[in-house]
């Protein structure tokens, strides 16, 4: 699973995603122009997200969207179970997931690093920090996005990564459950963006241990208030 996990700044998403600030709605359009990073995206939040716009011949756009998928089918209510994640086992028949699969709903939400909590033997919790290998890289986690219109007649746009089994890295770090991101290879992106659901499926593959590093981060990360550079600071491993 994933549960938190930091985002990049509008400069990064305009590199390495290809999204034209001009092509994106007018509040994304600040926050690209920024050099703000939050540094704890936790459920429920809005996140900035990339996906094709396909009255455009496929451009790109970035806007943000609410952490924890909203099924057009809810009337803007989000469910009272978790939506921050779909399994990948589960995305082309589980009502929640199926609708936005055969769609096409299909986006990137650009990522730094995220966390996960190793289980210690005494039953408390680690929590790591895992980013790309490469400097000044991020993970292209792959989504699925929906909309809904709730009483007030606003729509809701919302999000969900999708999740797979852990590869060697993870297993040792998300020891319990053994669950990971879909982390799309860049070369791979225009087909989970634009290709058929049958194409996107090939593309949902474990991402190599070798890419990713990971290290022990302060416990502050545990409450949603905390938010900052301090977040992602190594810590010894007691």
């Amino acid at each position: 699973m994933c549960g938190r996990y930091v985002s990049p700044n509008g400069a990064a998403i305009e590199r390495e995603y290809r999204v034209d600030r001009h092509n994106s709605t007018s509040r994304i359009q600040e926050w690209l122009a920024g050099d703000g990073r939050n540094y704890n995206v936790a459920p429920s939040q809005y996140t900035p997200v990339v996906r094709v716009v396909r009255a455009a011949q496929g451009m790109r756009e970035s806007l943000e969207m609410r952490w924890g998928l909203v099924p057009h089918w809810t009337n803007g209510e989000p469910p009272k179970f978790s939506t921050i994640n779909a399994t990948v086992e589960k995305v082309e028949s589980a009502p929640t997931w199926r609708g936005p699969w055969r769609r096409g709903q299909r986006c990137i939400m650009p990522c730094v690093g995220f966390y996960e909590w190793q289980v210690n033997p005494d039953g408390s919790k680690t929590p790591y920090f895992i980013e790309p290998s490469e400097p000044d890289s991020t993970f292209a986690f792959a989504g699925l996005w929906d909309e809904s219109v709730n009483a007030a007649g606003e729509t809701i746009l919302s999000c969900a990564v999708i999740t797979l089994p852990a590869n060697e890295l993870m297993t040792e770090v998300h020891n319990v459950k053994q669950r990971m991101p879909a982390i799309l290879d860049k070369a791979d992106i225009d087909i989970w963006l634009t290709g058929t659901p049958q194409q996107a499926k090939t593309v949902l593959k474990q991402y190599p241990s070798e890419l990713m590093h990971a290290y022990a981060v302060s416990t502050k990360v545990n409450s949603p208030k905390n938010n900052g550079p301090e977040l992602i600071q190594p810590v010894a491993v007691r």
